[in-house]
């Protein structure tokens, strides 16, 4: 059995809510990634900022990056997959919920996240098509 803590990328890093997006973006740049998970005060998953919410939620919109926060960007559930999970059950977290990037938590505690180019290392061709297929097909 392949687990999510197999396959993840480690080291993930959290944003705060109250970090601005600015920061978020230069942290983005510096660790060479797309995506943030964001923690609240009590360093609890509260939402996933992405580098195309920065520019479509607030540059576009004409809003100020540095007075808007990590927090403000947070919508909806965030899903979020056990470090000890199998390959299948992050597929299908991933599928139903149509998201390509899934952090990963082991005791409570952000260990990594889970990328479209993780799924590509470790997956078979025949499984990444049926996970593109789902994630990226309208609803």
């Amino acid at each position: 059995m392949t687990t999510a803590g197999e396959i993840m990328h480690p080291g993930a890093q959290w944003i705060p809510a109250t970090e601005t997006l600015d920061r978020a973006a230069q942290l983005m740049s510096r660790l060479n990634v797309g995506a943030l998970p964001i923690s609240d005060s009590n360093e609890r998953l509260c939402g996933i900022l992405t580098d195309r919410d920065i520019v479509i939620g607030c540059v576009a919109k004409g809003h100020d990056p540095s007075k808007i926060t990590a927090g403000d960007m947070a919508q909806g559930t965030p899903r979020w997959i056990d470090a000890g999970a199998d390959v299948s059950e992050v597929l299908e977290e991933m599928q139903s919920h149509q998201i390509r990037r899934l952090p990963v938590i082991d005791n409570k505690r952000l260990v990594g996240m889970i990328s479209e180019a993780d799924l590509a290392k470790h997956l078979s061709e025949e499984q990444i098509a049926g996970w593109a297929e789902k994630v990226y097909a309208r609803r």
